[in-house]
């Protein structure tokens, strides 16, 4: 199950109200949420493989078992997670 696609047309960017694209994370990153998240889900396994990309604020807001996690302090530096963002490429936006 995924997110809901209504729902990633209505979502914006909390920060700077920017347009989201969904891109995949790095498994390292994935592994690095997953630990993180752990306690917020009582006897169940998080999954993270994919954000929610922002270009104008520069923020990735993970996917965390199908649930945007839209907080700016939980948002990750999208230069720190996507090589893409780093050296300006358009890879993400193409998924």
């Amino acid at each position: 199950m995924a997110v809901d696609p209504e729902l990633l047309e209505l979502l914006v960017c909390p920060k700077s109200k920017g347009e989201l694209t969904t891109t995949p994370l790095p498994p390292s990153v994935c592994e690095r949420l997953v630990a993180r998240y752990r306690e917020h889900f009582a006897g169940e396994q998080p999954e993270v493989s994919e954000g929610l990309w922002c270009r104008e604020s520069g923020l990735v807001y993970p996917i965390v078992s199908d649930m945007p996690i839209m907080l700016i302090d939980e948002a990750l530096p999208a230069a720190e997670v996507l090589p893409e963002a780093a050296s300006g490429g358009d890879a993400a936006a193409d998924s």
